[in-house]
């Protein structure tokens, strides 16, 4: 009997180490998919207003603008205050909810998403044109790539140059074909905002142009001469 209730102790001992074995590790692998998401996201560059301090902070993200004007030929200045205008360079930014009644949320006045604020029908025309199928809208580099894509678009559409930030903004907000039948002229807010763009873009442009060679160096000519 003595062996007996010896033989029962060990298999309950070796079932509950079991079972919190198997929880520590789904307790561990929980919190490292938790800590890897946490990684991915990138919170806003600390002084958005000054290009060359963004691009300063974040190196991936001028080897992307550079990538982008290699590309579609479009100047890094104005993608960069498009994107300051849509999203503050936040990745997952999004539209406000709509409400019922003024309190029960209703889904989003937009399906814009990330960066760029890409609308989901307009960045499904990006993936299929370009083949950049693995490209996300909360990924800087994606995001940069697709307003190339649009500004070179509008171009070839409206005739609408790739330096020129107003009309390329009105571009971006009306699409294509409410640019064609001038629907901004409705939007004073817009025009106003589109300007406001532009401003940006030319403080951006001349930011840049003090700062550029330094970003170009390598961390070798960075680490001795700065």
């Amino acid at each position: 009997m003595k062996t007996l209730h010896n033989n029962s102790e060990h298999v309950v001992r070796k079932k509950f180490q079991l079972i919190t074995k198997k929880t520590a590790m789904r307790a561990l692998v929980m919190f490292s998919v938790v800590a890897i998401t946490a990684g991915c996201a990138t919170s806003p560059p600390r002084d958005p207003e000054n290009i060359c301090n963004i691009f300063d902070e974040r190196r991936d993200w001028w080897r992307a603008a550079k990538s982008m004007n290699k590309e579609w030929g479009v100047p890094i200045h104005v993608p960069m205050s498009i994107m300051y205008q849509e999203s503050s360079f936040k990745h997952n930014a999004a539209p406000p909810r709509k409400y019922i009644l003024g309190f029960i949320p209703w889904g989003r006045i937009s399906d814009a998403y990330g960066y760029a604020q890409a609308k989901t029908m307009t960045w499904d025309d990006y993936i299929r044109e370009t083949g950049n199928r693995r490209a996300r809208r909360d990924n800087f580099a994606d995001a940069m790539d697709f307003i190339g894509w649009f500004m070179d678009k509008s171009q070839r559409i409206n005739g609408v140059s790739k330096w020129d930030a107003y009309a390329q903004y009105l571009n971006y907000h009306e699409g294509w074909g409410g640019y064609q039948r001038r629907t901004y002229l409705q939007k004073e807010w817009l025009v106003q905002v589109s300007r406001r763009v532009d401003a940006r873009a030319i403080t951006y442009a001349q930011q840049l142009n003090q700062c550029e060679d330094k970003l170009n160096r390598g961390w070798f000519r960075r680490l001795f001469f700065g």
